[in-house]
Formats: structure tokens, C-alpha cells, sequence
């Protein structure tokens, strides 16, 4: 792979230069050199890429299926929640298609050349890249969203209208479209790395920017409410739950998506110490907790939402009853 061009995974694609800086600002990284650490590959077995992929992409199908069937759903918070859960079912695909190529070509089902797994490989890449910037981005939109709506109440409808929404929806998927080819033509040069990592902390630290302004003024105000106050606090509460939520969506992103990053910035720092090297051996744990990341978003959508999760029951009853009518 490209975005995954270190990864055990990718044994179809020529990874063999040595873990050194190129020229021209370029970087080349491999595991030749690993079996001197004395750390060995971790391999997982095909067969839980395919079923961890599955199961994420039924369940983030169901998500977005149950966003545009409830009317209640239709709000800017829900809308930018429903790309979250489409930049998910990206990482999903590509794991799906990835590791079914994988299978059939063990197989000896399927024989292709090696520009059609390229090709194949910076189709997929494109889509993890694109992935991770847009999560990120509807993350933070989540999040202003949030902070719009605790302490800008009275104006929130002025301010996050539908309009915007799908203004800010359509700039997000725009850049994350280009960022993702830009990073998939010049995966090999060191810049293109750089900018990946910085994006990943920048937002990291707006989004903690927000909540640390968003959980000290709510913590102020709730002990300003008194008894006349009580519809307000109702609705701020509500407000502040809609904010808990996204802490725990962005907690699991930092936890499943954080090796990941860490992984990548190891490579620009040391791609041929030792210690390095035996980190990079983790990578396919790496992508486990980055499908995993998919996995539990919606979980986390259904948990948090009773009227998502009323939606998410009504749609499974409807498909049961249609497949036993059937039977």
C-alpha cells in the first residue's frame, strides 16, 4: 500500500528498499531489517479483516439509513454525524475489497499484474486517507456545532442553518478528496507525512481548545440556574449531553486511530533504530483498532441517541419481518 506502505499486509507490493531517507526529501521504509531486532511480524488472519469489515459497514449503513428515514434526525449535529458514519463505511470498503483480493489471490483464484495492484492499492489508499481527514473534520464540525449550540442558544438556528451545513459538508469532502490525492501521488516525500501528523494534532488541539471552554463555562453557568432557570437547564443539559457524546467519539478516535499516527511519525524520526523497527512490526494491530474505530461509532451513535436508537430498532423489525414474510 501507499498510505499503509509498511504494513506486513501489503506483501504484494514491493517494499524491500532499506528504512532509509532518499533523496530529494523522499523517505523508504521496510521490515528488511527487522529480523535483526528480533522482533517478528504480527500477522492476523485474513478472515478477521473480513468480518470486523463487515460487521462496521452493515452497522454505519444502518446508521445513515435510520439519519434519512427519521425526520427528527434531520438536523446540521445528525447531518455531520451521517458523513462520519459514510467516512467509516470508506474504511470499511476498502478493508472488505482489500482482503478479499488478498483471499482470492492466495487462492490462486485471481491472478492480476502488478500495475493492477497498484492501481488497486492507491484506490484503497485514497479512500483510508480521505477517511481520516474527513473523520477528523466532521469531528471538529460536531464540536463547533456543539459549542454554537450551549452558548449561542438563542441564535443556534441563525447560525447553523441547513444551508451552511451542507456548505461545510461539501467544503470538508472536497478537501478531504484532494488532500487524499495529494497524499497518494507524494506518499514517498517526507512533507506530504509531516502534513498528515500535524493535521492529526492541530485538530486534536482545537477540538480540546472547544471542550475545555465548552465544560468550564457549562460548569459556571449550572451553578448560576436556579429554580425560575429550570427549562434553560433542561435544554442545557441536553445540550451538554450532545457534547459528552462527542468526547467519547473523539476518545475512540484517539485511541484507535493514535498508534496509527504515531506509528507514521516514528517514520520520519528513526525508520531504522531498533525500537522503531519492532513498533512498525505492530502495524497490522494498528489497522485492527482503526476498523474497530468504525465499529464502535455507531454503537457509541445508539447508545447515546434514544431516538437514533428507537430508528436503528424499528429498521432491524422491519427487515425481520420482510425476510420471515418471505420464509
Amino acid at each position: 500500500m501507499n498510505f499503509t506502505t509498511y504494513s506486513p499486509r501489503s506483501r504484494y507490493v514491493d517494499n524491500s528498499a532499506d528504512a532509509l531517507y532518499g533523496e530529494n526529501g523522499t523517505i523508504n521504509v521496510s521490515y528488511s531489517n527487522m529480523s535483526m531486532t528480533g522482533c517478528n511480524r504480527i500477522m492476523i488472519p485474513n478472515e478477521l479483516f473480513l468480518s470486523l469489515g463487515l460487521v462496521s459497514l452493515m452497522e454505519n449503513i444502518l446508521v445513515i439509513l435510520a439519519i434519512i428515514k427519521n425526520r427528527n434526525l434531520h438536523s446540521p449535529m445528525y447531518y455531520f454525524i451521517c458523513c462520519l458514519a459514510v467516512s467509516d463505511m470508506l474504511v470499511s470498503v476498502s478493508n472488505v475489497v482489500e482482503t478479499l483480493f488478498m483471499l482470492l489471490i492466495d487462492q490462486g483464484v485471481l491472478v492480476v499484474t502488478y500495475d493492477i495492484l497498484r492501481l488497486m492499492d492507491n484506490v484503497l489508499d485514497m479512500m483510508i486517507c480521505s477517511s481520516v481527514v474527513s473523520s477528523l473534520s466532521f469531528l471538529v464540525a460536531i464540536a463547533a456545532d456543539r459549542y454554537v449550540t450551549i452558548f449561542y442558544a438563542l441564535r443556534y438556528h441563525n447560525i447553523m442553518t441547513t444551508q451552511r451545513a451542507v456548505v461545510i459538508i461539501t467544503a470538508i469532502w472536497a478537501a478531504s478528496t484532494i488532500s487524499s490525492t495529494l497524499f497518494i501521488v507524494y506518499y514517498m516525500n517526507i512533507a506530504v507525512i509531516i502534513c498528515l501528523i500535524a493535521f492529526f494534532f492541530a485538530m486534536l488541539i482545537f477540538m480540546a481548545g472547544l471542550y475545555l471552554q465548552m465544560f468550564t463555562l457549562a460548569h459556571i453557568h449550572s451553578k448560576r440556574i436556579n429554580a425560575f432557570q429550570k427549562l434553560r437547564h433542561q435544554q442545557q443539559a441536553t445540550n451538554m449531553k450532545g457534547a459528552v457524546t462527542l468526547t467519547i467519539l473523539l476518545g475512540v478516535f484517539l485511541v484507535c486511530w493514535g498508534p496509527f499516527f504515531l506509528h507514521l511519525t516514528l517514520i520520519i524520526t528513526c525508520p531504522s533504530n531498533p525500537l522503531c523497527v519492532c513498533y512498525f512490526s505492530h502495524f497490522n494491530l494498528f489497522l485492527i483498532l482503526i476498523i474497530c474505530n468504525s465499529l464502535i461509532d455507531p454503537v457509541i451513535y445508539a447508545f447515546r441517541s434514544q431516538e437514533l436508537r428507537k430508528t436503528l430498532k424499528e429498521l432491524l423489525f422491519c427487515s425481520c419481518k420482510e425476510r420471515n414474510a418471505v420464509l
